[in-house]
C-alpha cells in the first residue's frame, strides 16, 4: 500500500485563521455527469478544504443520440451551478479569509454538443460564474496537477488516466526528479466515457461477448498512442508509475478493500496489484446490475456507469501491464486549486513557499 499524501491538509479552520486573513481558492468542474466544487486555502503541505459540493446532473444525457444538450439537463446543471455560486460568494464575503480566486470549467459534454457554447453563455448569465470550456490537453494537465504529490513517487515516468463521463483522458508524464512540476509529454483524449458508453452500449456490457467487444474497441483507440510513445517498452524497463483517477477506479478499490461504505481516506493514494485489479473487475461483472446497485460503494444512482467504466479500465489495464496501480480520489477541481495556488503570489505565500 502506498503512503497517503498531504492533499488535502485536514488541519482545523480555527488554526488556519489565527495568523490573519488567508487567501482562498475555488474550483468548479462541470462534467458530463457531475457538477463538483471545491474551496480551499493553502497550507504548508497542500491545502485545507473549506467547502465541497458534488451532485449528479447528467448534463450529457441523450447527447450521443441528439448531438445536443437537452433542456432538462441544462436546467439541472444550472441549478447545481447556482448552488456552487452561492457557496462561493459566502466564502468570498467571509471576514476571516482573504480575496477568493475562482476558476470554473466545463469539459467533454460542452465540447461535443452543438449547443455547448450557447449553454455556457446562458450559464454565465444566470449564475454569474466565469464558466469556460477547456480543451482535452488542459483537462489532462489538470488531472496530472491534482495527482502531482502521487506522481512524485514515480521513478522516471508516470501514466495517468481519468475515466470521465464523456471522455477518457490519458497523460504520459515525465517526472521531475528535482521536485518540480511533472511534465505532460503526451496525451490522448478518447471520445468515450461512462455516460456515453452506457447510452451507446451499456446493456451489452452485461454479456461476455458485449463486454469483450467494448474492451476491444477501446484497446483499438489506445494502440496509436502506444505506437508513438512505446509505453509498454518503458514499463518493461521499470520506473513507470500508473495512476488511475476516476469513480470507476476508486469504486473498484473500495470493493477490493471490502469497505462497508466508501471512505476516501482509505482509498486515495493506495496501490492495487494486478491481481487485485483483476479480482475487482471480475467481482463487478459477476454482481450484475442488481448486485452493483446494492453495493455500498456504488448505489443506484451510479449503477449504469460501473461496467462501461470497467470496460475502459480493462482495456488500459491490458494494454499497459504495470505490476501495480496507484489509486487517486482527486480530479479537476483539486487540479484547479493546486494550479491557482502554485501560480499566484497569494497561493505561494499561503503555502509557505514565498
Amino acid at each position: 500500500m502506498a503512503s497517503q499524501t498531504s492533499l488535502p491538509d485536514n488541519s482545523s479552520s480555527a488554526a488556519l485563521r489565527r495568523g490573519g486573513r488567508r487567501p482562498i481558492f475555488g474550483g468548479i468542474d462541470l462534467g458530463t455527469n457531475n457538477c463538483r466544487m471545491l474551496v480551499g486555502t493553502p497550507t504548508a503541505h497542500g491545502f485545507h478544504v473549506l467547502d465541497s459540493f458534488s451532485r449528479v446532473v447528467r448534463l450529457g444525457e441523450g447527447l450521443y443520440e441528439t448531438g445536443r444538450l437537452s433542456a432538462p439537463a441544462m436546467e439541472r446543471a444550472i441549478l447545481s451551478l447556482n448552488i456552487c455560486a452561492a457557496r462561493v460568494r459566502r466564502w468570498a464575503a467571509d471576514s476571516g479569509t482573504g480575496p477568493l480566486r475562482l476558476r470554473a470549467i466545463a469539459t467533454e459534454a460542452c465540447r461535443q454538443a452543438e449547443n455547448g457554447a450557447a449553454f455556457i453563455s446562458m450559464a454565465r448569465e444566470r449564475t454569474g460564474l466565469p464558466l469556460e470550456i477547456i480543451n482535452p490537453r488542459e483537462e489532462a494537465e489538470l488531472a496530472v496537477e491534482s495527482c502531482a504529490p502521487l506522481i512524485r513517487h514515480a521513478g522516471r515516468r508516470a501514466l495517468l488516466f481519468d475515466i470521465g463521463g464523456g471522455s477518457t483522458e490519458i497523460a504520459w508524464v515525465r517526472v521531475n526528479r528535482n521536485g518540480g512540476a511533472p511534465e505532460v509529454i503526451g496525451y490522448l483524449s478518447l471520445p468515450v466515457g461512462v455516460v456515453t458508453l452506457s447510452e451507446r452500449c451499456g446493456d451489452a456490457c452485461y454479456t461476455d461477448s458485449g463486454y469483450a467487444g467494448v474492451v476491444a474497441d477501446v484497446a483499438a483507440m489506445l494502440r496509436p498512442f502506444e505506437a508513438v510513445h512505446r509505453i509498454a517498452q518503458e514499463i518493461r524497463q521499470g520506473g513507470v508509475l500508473m495512476v488511475g483517477t476516476s469513480g470507476t477506479v476508486t469504486t473498484l478499490a473500495g470493493m477490493s478493500l471490502k469497505l462497508d461504505r466508501y471512505r476516501r481516506g482509505l482509498v486515495d493514494g493506495i496501490s492495487m496489484t494486478r491481481e487485485a485489479v483483476d479480482m475487482a473487475l471480475t467481482e463487478a461483472r459477476a454482481l450484475g446490475r442488481e448486485g452493483l446497485g446494492r453495493h455500498p460503494c456504488i448505489g443506484g444512482e451510479r449503477v449504469d456507469f460501473v461496467l462501461p467504466g470497467c470496460a475502459i479500465f480493462a482495456a488500459i489495464h491490458e494494454m499497459w501491464q504495470v505490476p501495480e496501480l496507484m489509486v487517486a480520489d482527486r480530479g479537476l477541481r483539486e487540479g484547479m486549486l493546486m494550479r491557482l495556488m502554485r501560480t499566484t503570489p497569494q497561493g505561494r505565500r499561503g503555502a509557505g513557499h514565498a
